[in-house]
């Protein structure tokens, strides 16, 4: 009996002094032990787990060898989302309710939204923002409008709140700050391996064309042309599932006809609502360059030509540099360039006759344009 308590102390001090972990309880062993401790000076207050959760945990240890890996296998996949876990991924990776609502109680994880943790308190990014949003939505959601343009780098701001879409057939309780949209194409409409999940960059386009001007719509697609993240084909082909588009009909118009050589629908409209509807002169079609280019309207008597660079991506760097060619070609000789684009041919064709009557008039043109047909043609406030 003398020397027996000496060594049941001593088995004793091994096993709080780490012998645990050397048996395969890891980090789970030590946050049992902790979490029937009395809480410490500065430690929040929580109520102690019962046995049964620590003899879970030990019992997961002795499945998988170690503890830790319960822990160490969701840290890989909070790194992939931003921080955040959900309570299912949680459950199915072994964690225990009691084990999470302690993590939560002890202001380790910050819950974002129902079963959604951030396990990395302080950080609130827009990441992190839009990736707890998707979570909270759960299968099949994927970032939309606004949201998914910022993520896709066409816009310099996500908007107020978080856009997601889901599949109709899936009843969703909307989060908090988060406003989501039900379609049947939702899953078509989702690109395949952006990460968080968005629409692609095609129907972003086309979802924030739905809801703003013909301007803006237009303005955005030139840019991703420009830009190289689409091309218009590829819109073109989003374009024809969505028969219900604002602004379908004139958008197809500016994306142009998808075979070479075609006559661009914005130089029809520039002779018929710019030139012959407030009675401008007529200029040469096509005239020739001398070097197997052409020039699309060349006022000839007045030394102006008129270019209409009727396709929103027109030809990329190598189209500009023929373009400055050409130009620089046309002034040799006398010639001013002067370019016109479609979405000013639609929107302000009484605007642009005003600017080309202008520049033929400073060139020698003697006559006046008219007003056209328009209640509030901009020809009836020249002087």
């Amino acid at each position: 009996m003398v020397f027996r308590a000496p060594l049941v102390g001593l088995w004793v001090g091994r096993w709080v002094g780490g012998a645990g972990r050397r048996r395969g309880l890891g980090a789970g062993w030590g946050r049992c032990v902790g979490d029937h401790r009395r809480p410490g000076v500065g430690d929040p207050p929580h109520r102690p787990l019962p046995g049964g959760a620590c003899g879970r945990l030990t019992a997961l240890a002795s499945r998988t060898g170690d503890a830790g890996a319960v822990e160490g296998g969701l840290g890989a996949v909070a790194r992939g989302q931003f921080g955040l876990l959900t309570w299912r991924q949680c459950l199915g990776a072994g964690m225990t309710e009691r084990a999470i609502r302690w993590r939560l109680h002890s202001g380790r994880w910050v819950r974002l939204h129902p079963g959604v943790y951030l396990t990395e308190p302080g950080r609130r990014d827009w990441e992190v923002t839009a990736m707890a949003a998707l979570l909270a939505c759960g299968r099949g959601a994927a970032l939309s409008h606004e949201s998914a343009a910022f993520a896709w780098g066409l816009l310099r701001a996500p908007g107020p709140v978080v856009r997601a879409i889901v599949p109709a057939e899936r009843n969703v309780e909307t989060p908090a700050g988060v406003l989501v949209v039900r379609s049947r194409s939702a899953d078509q409409r989702t690109h395949e391996t952006a990460w968080p999940h968005r629409t692609t960059v095609e129907h972003t386009l086309l979802d924030l064309a739905q809801e703003s001007s013909l301007d803006g719509a237009v303005g955005r697609l030139a840019r991703a042309f420009q830009q190289f993240q689409t091309t218009e084909r590829l819109v073109w082909q989003a374009l024809a599932t969505r028969p219900r588009q604002r602004h379908r009909a004139l958008l197809l118009e500016a994306l142009g006809p998808l075979d070479d050589g075609a006559e661009s629908a914005a130089e029809v409209r520039f002779v018929r609502d710019v030139e012959g509807a407030h009675g401008l002169p007529v200029a040469t079609r096509q005239s020739p360059t001398g070097q197997g280019g052409r020039r699309d309207n060349e006022y000839e008597e007045y030394t102006l030509v008129v270019e209409v660079d009727g396709r929103l991506g027109h030809e990329g760097w190598s189209g500009r540099r023929r373009d400055g060619r050409r130009d620089r070609q046309a002034a040799r000789t006398g010639r001013l360039t002067v370019r016109v684009y479609w979405d000013e041919i639609v929107s302000t064709p009484c605007a642009l006759a005003v600017e080309v009557a202008e520049l033929l008039a400073a060139r020698g043109w003697a006559g006046r344009p008219r007003p056209c047909r328009r209640r509030l043609c901009a020809v009836r406030r020249v002087p």
